[in-house]
């Protein structure tokens, strides 16, 4: 017999091409930084849209290590928290493939610590300062489908870069 707590069945993946800003569920990974500022790409935009009271609450816990994740309220977001990851230890640097595994592990333990059924996680890692769109799409994937716990029941893959939210779907369909 199965212990209450263990995964009996596969996590449900789904794929968007979308604003991660527009989600609607119980929380989404906002990349960061290990000083928790949120100055570059989504999170800059999700601090406009949340405030400046959530980058004070990421500021808090700081420094944040690469593979660990701090969780914030949302201000108007439509989810319940905020799960902030980082990817690097300052703004600007260089992104690795196991920083991008490492993010996206931190979210999905933070998630089903506070026991979100549905998350989002977005494409991040690539760019100028970071992987390729299949290494970064291989590398949340291969975290995502082996990622076994109770919560979340749920990880949808937003990304509004064409090459990105290709990537991800290829990878998605690829399990």
């Amino acid at each position: 017999m199965l212990a209450a707590n263990q995964r009996t069945k596969r996590m449900h993946v789904e794929v968007r091409q979308a604003d991660l800003l527009t989600f609607e569920g119980d929380g989404m990974l906002i990349p960061t930084n290990s000083a928790g500022l949120m100055t570059e790409g989504v999170a800059a935009r999700a601090k406009t849209l949340a405030g400046q009271e959530i980058e004070d609450q990421v500021a808090a816990h700081s420094p944040i290590a690469v593979g660990a994740a701090t969780a914030t309220e949302a201000g108007p977001m439509h989810v319940r928290r905020l799960i902030h990851a980082p990817l690097l230890e300052a703004p600007g640097a260089r992104v690795g493939v196991e920083n991008i595994r490492r993010a996206t592990r931190a979210a999905l333990l933070t998630a089903t610590h506070l026991e979100l059924e549905q998350i989002a996680i977005p494409g991040m890692g690539y760019g100028e300062t970071g992987v390729s769109h299949e290494e970064a799409a291989r590398a949340i994937i291969d975290e995502v489908v082996g990622y076994k716990a109770p919560f979340p029941n749920a990880v949808v893959l937003m990304d509004e870069d064409p090459a990105m939210y290709a990537a991800l779907k290829a990878q998605a369909e690829s399990r």
